[in-house]
């Protein structure tokens, strides 16, 4: 029987390290989350199939239930941004510094801290700062004008931020430096400068401590 050949390794094993840095809000920061009223009212919809919306009652809106259900909160009451929310935007800073989003991906991860007694979105929770209700105008996808409700947290929040990352790719200086251009260049939540649809407000930014 001929024998086996013999076949060097050339994959090493992952290097991920972890590093926490202390995050400070530089302007409001605005929960955009999709609530439990709007699920329920788009399950309803797709339940009732093709039957016509005419002389159908269109329901009172409850502002005060549109900012609860616009926060993410924990089963025991604390308040936190999804854990995606920093991951994509620093594969999104990414592009600033030329380096490869498909490739940070990869590289780039959150530590939660709790989940969302709602949907189970891994959050990361404030350490300080308390919401206030924010009512503002804004466009439906359609196009069509609204009045959301909201969680708004004043300038000075805090949330601690660990991230976890291949020390093959990035450095924690790098971890750090990236994270800075999140904060100065693309933000968390409603209204942030790197929003989809539009320039945003400039609500989401944050100064990095490591």
């Amino acid at each position: 029987m001929s024998k086996a050949p013999n076949i060097k390794t050339q994959i090493k094993a992952p290097n991920f390290q972890e590093a926490t840095f202390l995050l400070t809000g530089t302007a409001p920061y605005v929960s955009n989350k999709f609530s439990a009223e709007a699920r329920e009212m788009m399950r309803a919809k797709q339940a009732a199939g093709t039957q016509s919306k005419k002389g159908s009652a269109r329901e009172p809106k409850d502002f005060d239930r549109c900012f609860r259900e616009s926060m993410h909160t924990t089963a025991d009451g604390h308040h936190g941004v999804p854990a995606s929310c920093f991951r994509q935007a620093m594969v999104s800073a990414c592009r600033i510094v030329g380096f490869k989003m498909t490739l940070a991906k990869l590289a780039l991860f959150v530590k939660a801290d709790g989940f969302d007694a709602d949907d189970a979105s891994p959050l990361v929770l404030f350490e300080r700062g308390k919401p206030s209700k924010f009512e503002s105008a804004t466009r439906n996808e359609t196009g069509v004008a609204d009045i959301r409700a909201r969680g708004k947290w004043e300038p000075g929040w805090q949330i601690r931020l660990c991230i976890r990352y291949d020390a093959d790719m990035f450095t924690e200086t790098d971890v750090l430096n990236l994270l800075s251009r999140v904060g100065e260049q693309v933000g968390i939540g409603a209204g942030r400068p790197d929003s989809k649809s539009s320039c945003g407000q400039g609500w989401g930014t944050f100064s990095v401590t490591a």
